[in-house]
């Protein structure tokens, strides 16, 4: 009998439970698809028996009484979405595993509020069951050799030094770690060894170590609005000002690229850019990306060192450092660092994967990026009306 891989519902990403709140409260009867992609040329067709067991599993999990207790001192979650959380459990029924073209295919299909927690638990799945699959003699202890010494490489070249305490980064690596077990270690040998460590987009990690848990919003939220608003040009703009609605506080990173940059800025109104903390970049060149952000809020006599760029496509320490360097005394930056971090070891080949909204009530949704090949749509006629509403 095989131990299941995820045992706890905290083991999932904090953005996921920060839209279900707000989905708990504007959106509760929204229904929604979802539909897994895998990027690499690699056939995971041999997983389907063993991810299909692994799903029955997750549906046996719930919240317990002490992750609640975990989640109430967060700041950040109402008593009565905490209350939902203390019986909520996944359903296997919302999930169908199949095989297509030669290739792993799932579907989920549910109310939004209901389903919307099966994304990073199957993808850490997945790739956890690929990589015992096809490097049955890799472990932890690998991963954090490589990372010890990338770390001693680097303050070697006096690129980590203590001086440059503004550089930091975050662990965003849940989705498509090598293993659980991989994840954990790495977070652990951060905590204890890494000043600019500065906390994890995975709840289960972040009570563990008592460090951050970090995260806004995903593209699902956008694309979801595309449906969910009365015009198409108009999406973006109430996606953003719902979010405030649910967090006028808090949680105030954007993410840019459903659409892309440029369209972005223009539903970036004088009033969302004060009120947003920042922007988080995911695709397309990140020094481009980061110099429009910076014209943006000068243009509206916003001074950059009062915002915040979160960084977070492709990123190794290296490549952030960089980024970290140009835009140093110009605006606040941080680093989310994901496959870099926790799928990093000695001769193993990173998967791409994921899992996005393609239909909402019924209709599709699409995103589109900064980057073709992040784009996701299976219907022409709605990908050309997407971008005529924008000007693309």
């Amino acid at each position: 009998m095989h131990t299941p891989i995820i045992s706890s519902l905290l083991d999932t990403d904090a953005y996921k439970l920060n839209m279900q709140q707000a989905i708990f409260h504007h959106y509760p009867d929204v229904v929604a698809t979802a539909e897994f992609h895998c990027r690499s040329d690699e056939s995971l067709v041999s997983l389907k028996t063993r991810l299909e067991f692994e799903i029955q599993s997750l549906a046996n999990l719930s919240f317990t009484e002490s992750d609640v207790t975990f989640l109430s001192t967060l700041g950040l979650y109402q008593s009565d979405y905490l209350t939902f959380l203390s019986t909520f459990s996944l359903s296997a029924d919302h999930v169908t595993v199949s095989i297509e073209d030669k290739q792993l295919a799932i579907r989920i299909e549910g109310k939004w509020l209901d389903i919307i927690l099966w994304e990073v638990p199957l993808l850490a799945i997945i790739c956890e069951l690929r990589c015992h699959e096809k490097y049955p003699d890799t472990h932890a202890k690998h991963a954090v050799d490589l990372l010890n010494n990338k770390l001693n490489t680097l303050s070697a070249h006096s690129a980590l030094s203590n001086a440059d305490k503004a550089f930091q980064f975050v662990d965003f690596g849940t989705r498509r770690r090598f293993s659980k077990a991989v994840h954990h270690a790495i977070v652990d040998h951060l905590v204890h060894h890494s000043i600019h460590f500065a906390g994890t987009s995975n709840l289960l990690l972040a009570a563990k170590h008592g460090i951050p848990a970090v995260g806004t919003q995903a593209h699902e939220w956008f694309q979801a609005h595309q449906q969910l608003a009365g015009d198409l040009a108009d999406s973006q703009q109430i996606a953003l000002n719902r979010w405030l609605q649910e967090y006028p506080t808090k949680l105030g990173i954007a993410l840019t690229d459903c659409i892309n940059m440029d369209a972005f800025l223009k539903d970036f109104t004088p009033y969302l850019s004060q009120q947003f903390s920042g922007l988080r970049h995911d695709s397309g060149d990140p020094i481009t990306w980061g110099e429009k952000a910076i014209a943006h809020y000068q243009g509206l006599d916003i001074n950059p060192m009062e915002k915040t760029l979160i960084f977070s496509d492709g990123l190794t320490l290296e490549k952030a450092l960089d980024i970290h360097h140009h835009f140093s005394g110009r605006i606040n930056t941080s680093f989310g660092i994901g496959t870099q971090l926790t799928c990093h070891l000695p001769e193993v080949e990173t998967l791409n994967i994921v899992i996005k909204l393609v239909t909402c009530n019924g209709k599709p949704v699409a995103k589109i990026s900064d980057e073709p090949g992040k784009s996701i749509c299976r219907d022409s006629n709605y990908l050309n009306a997407l971008k005529k509403a924008f000007n693309i």
